[in-house]
């Protein structure tokens, strides 16, 4: 019994669930020949895209031919918000329904992205049948309209995002959950995902750089450069993890926000805006890493915790997430935040992604 609770990780019950598919397809030149001008092609997509998801009950589905990053975050009111680099999507599963297209008329995107939102109650317990629904609707596709075309590559994520100081707000309710790979989860709700796939797990967290916080780092802020302040943040989480056996992580202090990557696709790049990160989960030795501007002070630090190899065990995430737990509240008590008043939101991600 005390191992079978060492593997479960006791989440309050106000905790947000967020789950979508984004499938990514880069046409050759033939398939444009196929349309009389740029603008009449995504609007043949979104048709046959939007008629295709009514049939599978697909109610939230966005195309994006705009080269833009989609991501996408819980709120009471539906926005989609644009920048140089990214496409914010805010919404509510409950409630927030929309077939909507997204591009620059008449010029050609790079990629052509799908976004599926998944809708309705408890969208935990139905990711599957959800993550069928979105396989059958590009299956559609393929056959209707992409014929002979490259093969999609199909990203699935979900989060769970919670106040790690729920408890100290008086808010006691609280449920526990294995976090189960979404492997064998979706084998055993006959969703058939390839053996060739691949899957990252990981919790970001981040810390506002807060008055009380410059307060108590006054030194180091007024030193010539940032650095001091930095590096105090980056040791102390790194000796944090390494206490805890967690050897995957990094810090961001540069204005951007991190994008997690598996090594074996991608590699460490950034821009103004974004931060890819990429890690060998297969490999067990640690791989810390610590990206900031010294000239530079933040209004957000940002941290990510990844979950190797060496941390899936076949019952779930549960003891990776109380590791990750265990870690974060050591970290935030050397800091001035007030726990009554300051949410902390930690936010687990599991993702899966393969050629379709």
């Amino acid at each position: 019994m005390a191992s079978l609770n060492q593997h479960r990780i006791y989440i309050p019950s106000s905790a947000r669930a967020n789950h979508y598919l984004l499938a990514e397809i880069t046409p050759n030149e033939d398939f444009y020949k196929n349309f009389s001008n740029i603008n009449a092609c995504y609007e043949r997509i979104a048709r046959q895209l939007f008629a295709s998801c009514d049939e599978y009950e697909l109610h939230n589905v966005h195309l994006l031919a705009n080269d833009k990053l989609p991501v996408v975050r819980f709120h009471d009111e539906s926005y989609q918000l644009e920048t140089d680099k990214q496409m914010l999507f805010f919404y509510n599963p409950r409630y927030h329904e929309a077939h909507k297209l997204h591009h620059t008329e008449n010029q050609q995107s790079k990629k052509i992205r799908l976004l599926f939102l998944a809708t309705g109650e408890d969208i935990r317990a139905h990711s599957a049948q959800f993550h069928t629904n979105v396989q059958k609707v590009l299956s559609h596709l393929q056959d209707q309209l992409f014929l002979d075309q490259p093969s999609f590559k199909l990203r699935d994520h979900q989060h769970l995002t919670y106040d790690l100081f729920a408890k100290e707000k008086g808010n006691k309710e609280s449920y526990g959950y294995k976090l189960r790979s979404l492997y064998p989860r979706y084998q055993s709700r006959q969703c058939a995902i390839p053996s060739s796939h691949s899957e990252m797990t990981y919790v970001t967290f981040s810390i506002p750089v807060s008055r009380n916080i410059k307060t108590q780092f006054q030194t180091q802020i007024n030193s010539q450069t940032y650095k001091p302040f930095y590096s105090h943040f980056s040791q102390l989480f790194s000796q944090l993890c390494e206490d805890n056996k967690l050897t995957h992580a990094a810090m961001v202090a540069n204005g951007a926000m991190p994008i997690i990557r598996n090594s074996e696709v991608d590699r460490n790049e950034g821009n103004g805006e974004l931060q890819k990160i990429s890690f060998d989960i297969e490999d067990s030795a640690p791989q810390i890493k610590v990206f900031f501007d010294e000239n530079k002070l933040v209004e957000t630090l940002h941290f990510v915790i990844v979950a190797a190899e060496h941390n899936k065990h076949e019952i779930g995430y549960g003891r990776f997430m109380n590791q990750v737990e265990k870690t974060v509240h050591a970290f935030c008590d050397e800091l001035a935040i007030n726990k009554q008043r300051q949410d902390l939101s930690l936010r687990f991600f599991q993702h899966i992604s393969y050629p379709f």
